[in-house]
């Protein structure tokens, strides 16, 4: 894809969260998240590359410790239909025993957070809490529910704020739908 199809692609685009919304909801989770997890001292672990955004957005807001390190997991690489769970870069820091928040950009179908957890307390984590900023209203039980949640969008291909059409549009400050 080039730059003008994908201006294209959002300007067809149909708009589902506005950047305010997207602000409401960030400070709304901060303080779910500090009302649970500020005597925690937890582990915080994005995923990245979708998380990077919501991450950035969400750190300034939560006012207790907490240490930071990442990890790496796809089913996506550039595509718009996940396949099996691939991790490329495991947390550096030692999670045994540590309470840890995994920060994901989009609780889709749930596999990709589920195989995570499972991982993650595999390797000995004390406990495991989960917030993504988007749940996908896919109508159909899912393996796994995020403690925190910032907006639910509809059953869509959904863009902007971290989450990509084809590798564009992470940088959006508002969340879009692809025409169907």
């Amino acid at each position: 894809m080039d730059s003008e199809k994908a201006r294209r692609i959002l300007d067809e685009a149909d708009l589902i969260c506005s950047e305010q919304q997207v602000r409401s909801a960030l400070e709304r989770m901060a303080g779910e998240i500090s009302s649970r997890l500020a005597g925690e001292n937890p582990l915080v672990l994005p995923v990245m590359g979708g998380a990077v955004v919501f991450t950035g957005h969400l750190l300034p807001l939560l006012r207790f410790p907490l240490e930071f390190d990442y990890l790496h997991v796809t089913r996506y690489n550039g595509q718009t239909r996940g396949s099996q769970v691939q991790w490329r870069v495991g947390p550096r820091t030692d999670i045994r025993g540590r309470t840890l928040l995994v920060l994901d950009d989009i609780l889709d179908e749930g596999n990709t957070l589920a195989a995570i957890k499972e991982r993650l307390l595999a390797e000995g984590a004390g406990g495991f809490y989960s917030a993504v900023f988007a749940d996908k209203e896919i109508g159909k039980p899912k393996p796994i529910r995020a403690d925190f949640v910032g907006v639910s969008v509809p059953d869509r291909y959904v863009f902007g704020f971290g989450m990509d059409v084809n590798e564009y549009w992470r940088n959006l400050p508002a969340i879009y739908a692809l025409r169907t």
